[in-house]
């Protein structure tokens, strides 16, 4: 998915830890293009969708999650990059996500509404049939 340049500085407000509010990064001061993101109460769902988000990045050499145990609910996310901050990233992928939901939510909204205007149609097309056909057993 193409992301146009203002539509992600227009998220540019919007803080990671505000989304994540117990995110943790793991990660070396010298070396800032790899760390790992531990996030708290997230499972599977959140964390394959920020891998997706992550790998399409092209900064991005290597990312991958883990769960360290079914019973605790955190995800480790780990990401290494050709050279920008690892948390940069992280951030953009983020944000890319959030637009990439908010395409999915407005698409189907206007399908549920596409959907809903034909229904009403179809139904008033069949309550005219329903009158002709009265009308035309009265008559007969």
């Amino acid at each position: 998915m193409q992301l146009k340049t203002n539509s992600r500085s227009k998220l540019k407000g919007y803080m990671v830890r505000a989304l994540f509010p117990v995110l943790m990064e793991h990660g070396s001061f010298q070396d800032q293009t790899a760390s790992t993101f531990s996030l708290a109460d997230e499972d599977h769902t959140l964390a394959n969708s920020l891998r997706f988000a992550l790998n399409q990045d092209p900064r991005v050499t290597v990312c991958g999650y883990s769960i360290p145990h079914p019973a605790d609910a955190r995800v480790n996310i780990r990401v290494q990059t050709t050279g920008d901050p690892a948390s940069e990233v992280f951030k953009d992928a983020c944000q890319d996500l959030m637009l990439m939901c908010q395409h999915v939510r407005s698409t189907f909204d206007q399908v549920v509404a596409d959907f809903k205007k034909t229904q009403e149609l179809e139904g008033a097309e069949d309550h005219k049939t329903a009158q002709d056909l009265e009308t035309m057993s009265i008559k007969d």
